[in-house]
């Protein structure tokens, strides 16, 4: 997250006093800290029953690609804390030489991503009829078609949002940092799906992880409007790719020719 411009959005702010610019640089270390906590909130509890399942053989083990994509992705998130925090107490030379981190961790997020996608498919269909009941089979493997549109979605759409975000951080730092925040968001529905005292309309709908994405950049979105002339580009690039893979996805959600279509896709 690093650069010696801002974007035209910013601009305006040049002239004011350099206390409020220090206070407008905070906003991205409250969404880094949002996220962090929906993350903990979401994966702690679930992880810990799981586990217990797992040590009373309830359910199989753990894959070794999910404790690697886990461990990636929470390295992710306290990452785009640390920069967002280097930039805000004014550190900015560490800030650029950690940032070479996420030109790692990024690709393998998305790689360990689609890796565990067949990974869950192959389980599923291995199940067997004659210890799992042939129902619960059958809704699971149309569950996991059903996730496989989200997981696909969110792997190819934060692979790009971020490709975009190393493009612009030598030309336009606002449109850089809002887009490291806006790529981030996108996989948190994994961990709002685990918080059981949300609303949600899952199984049946991904309408609901799409509308906590929107409401989860909400606060930096408000901030926005109200400190500058006009909408920064970082999310009219973002609203581009979420909206219309948001409707593809909600078309596709347990249709026959995606119900279909997916197991071959993975190879069942």
């Amino acid at each position: 997250m690093t650069s010696n411009s801002l974007d035209a959005n910013e601009v305006d702010l040049s002239n004011q006093n350099p206390a409020k610019l220090d206070i407008d640089r905070w906003i991205f270390v409250f969404m880094a800290l949002l996220l962090l906590a929906t993350v903990l909130t979401g994966f702690i509890p679930s992880s810990i029953e799981k586990v217990s399942a797992v040590q009373s053989g309830q359910r199989a083990p753990f894959l070794s690609v999910l404790h690697v994509h886990a461990v990636l992705m929470g390295s992710w998130i306290l990452l785009l804390l640390t920069q967002a925090s280097l930039v805000a107490t004014k550190h900015g030379a560490i800030h650029k030489k950690l940032g070479l981190a996420s030109i790692v961790l990024a690709p393998a997020m998305v790689v360990t991503g689609f890796v565990l996608v067949p990974s869950n498919f192959a389980i599923v269909w291995a199940l067997n009829p004659e210890i799992v009941p042939a129902q619960v089979i059958a809704d699971t493997k149309v569950f996991i078609s059903n996730i496989a549109l989200i997981q696909i979605r969110v792997g190819i759409l934060f692979a790009i949002m971020v490709g975009l975000a190393f493009y612009y951080r030598k030309i336009d730092s606002g449109t850089h940092k809002r887009l490291m925040i806006l790529a981030t968001v996108l996989p948190i529905p994994a961990a709002l799906d685990r918080i059981t005292w949300l609303p949600n309309t899952m199984p049946g709908s991904p309408l609901a992880p799409d509308l906590y994405v929107l409401l989860l950049i909400f606060p930096m979105l408000a901030y926005d409007l109200a400190k500058r002339n006009g909408i920064p580009k970082a999310y009219a690039i973002w609203i581009t790719g979420f909206l219309p893979t948001s409707i593809i996805v909600n078309l596709l959600w347990s249709s026959t020719w995606w119900l279909s279509t997916a197991p071959r896709i993975m190879g069942m």
